[in-house]
C-alpha cells in the first residue's frame, strides 16, 4: 500500500514538473510555482504597468506591452490588426520564445477584458503555430495571494531566440468569410449595450452588430468578471441562455479583436470547439466600409 501511495505522488509531481506534455489552456499558481526554472518553459508578463512587474514578478518572467510592443498594429486605417509573419517572429525570438518553447502568459487577473490581453497573445501564437501556449489563470493577483509563492524584482532581460511561424490562417476569420456567414454563426463578445446599438466605441463607424449575431459578452465568461475563467459545464449554460452553439463553424467579433479572443479561448480552448475563429478586424474594420450592413436592435438618436 505504502509503494503505492508513493508511486501515485510521484506521478502526480511528475505531471506538474513535466513541460513535454501537451500544455493545458489554463494553469494555476500551484502549476507555476512547481514548474519554475523547468527548462523550455518561458513565462511572459503581460501587465500593462511596467512597475507592478519590476515590484513582483514570476521568477524568470520576461515583460512584454501589449500596446507598445507591436502585438496588434494599424492597416489601413483599422486598428488592432495582426502584424505580418516576419514582424511576429521578430518579436517572439526579442522576447526569448523558440518554437520549442512552452509559453505560459501572466496577466495581472483583475478583469476579463485584462484577460484578454492574455488570450490574444494565446490566439496569436496559435496562428504562428505555437501548440504549448497556457494562461495563469487568475493571473498574478492570484498568484500574489500566497506570500509563500517566489517572486523576483526587477528587469529580466530575455536571452534571444529563433521562431519559425508556420502561419495557422484556418484561425483567422476575414470581412469576406463574415459576407459568407450563412452557414457560420456569428458571436459578439460585447458588453450589450453596444451590441444592441446603444452605444458604440470611438474604434467604429456606426452603432450596431453584424446582421444575426448573438451575444455572449466577456464579462460572462470569468467569475464575478474577473481574472479565473468559468468551469465549462457553467459556461454551456450561458451559451444555452444566449442561444449560442458550443460547436459549429463560429466567428467571434468585437470592436477590434481584443475582446472577442477571450470568446474565442473559451469556445475553443475551454469547450473544444476546434471551428471556433476570430474576426481580427471586427467592427472596426466592418463600419469602416459604408457597404457594409449593420444590424442595430434597439434605435436611437
Amino acid at each position: 500500500m505504502k509503494i503505492l501511495l508513493a508511486l501515485a505522488g510521484a506521478l502526480v509531481a511528475l505531471a506538474l514538473v513535466t513541460p513535454g506534455w501537451a500544455a493545458e489552456p489554463l494553469v494555476d499558481a500551484q502549476w507555476v510555482k512547481a514548474n519554475l526554472g523547468q527548462p523550455g518553459i518561458v513565462f511572459l508578463d503581460v501587465r500593462g504597468n511596467r512597475n507592478a512587474y519590476r515590484a513582483a514578478h514570476l521568477p524568470g518572467a520576461v515583460h512584454t506591452d501589449y500596446a507598445r510592443d507591436g502585438w496588434r498594429i494599424t492597416k489601413g486605417g483599422v486598428r488592432g490588426l495582426l502584424p505580418d509573419k516576419r514582424h511576429l517572429e521578430a518579436l517572439a525570438g526579442r522576447l526569448g520564445i523558440a518554437n520549442d518553447s512552452h509559453l505560459v502568459i501572466a496577466t495581472g487577473g483583475y478583469g476579463a477584458s485584462e484577460m484578454a490581453v492574455a488570450t490574444r497573445i494565446y490566439w496569436t501564437f496559435k496562428v504562428m503555430g505555437l501548440d504549448e501556449v497556457s494562461i495563469l489563470d487568475g493571473g498574478m493577483s492570484a498568484y500574489l495571494e500566497d506570500r509563500r509563492n517566489p517572486v523576483e524584482k526587477g528587469d529580466i532581460r530575455p536571452r534571444p531566440a529563433t521562431f519559425t511561424a508556420d502561419m495557422r490562417l484556418d484561425l483567422l476569420a476575414t470581412a469576406e468569410d463574415v459576407r459568407r456567414a450563412p452557414g457560420s454563426t456569428l458571436v459578439d463578445s460585447r458588453l450589450g449595450d453596444q451590441y444592441l446599438g446603444i452605444n458604440k466605441s470611438g474604434s467604429v463607424k456606426r452603432r450596431g452588430t453584424l446582421a444575426g449575431a448573438l451575444n455572449v459578452p466577456i464579462s460572462w465568461l470569468t467569475v464575478n468578471g474577473r481574472g479565473f475563467i468559468r468551469e465549462a459545464e457553467e459556461i454551456r449554460d450561458l451559451y444555452r441562455f444566449a442561444g449560442a452553439p458550443t460547436e459549429g463553424d463560429t466567428i467571434y467579433f468585437c470592436n477590434t479583436g481584443h475582446m472577442a479572443s477571450l470568446g474565442w479561448f473559451v469556445a475553443s480552448e475551454i469547450l473544444g470547439n476546434t471551428e471556433a475563429r476570430l474576426y481580427d478586424g471586427s467592427m472596426a474594420e466592418w463600419t469602416a466600409d459604408p457597404a457594409n450592413p449593420v444590424e442595430r436592435r434597439i434605435e436611437t438618436r
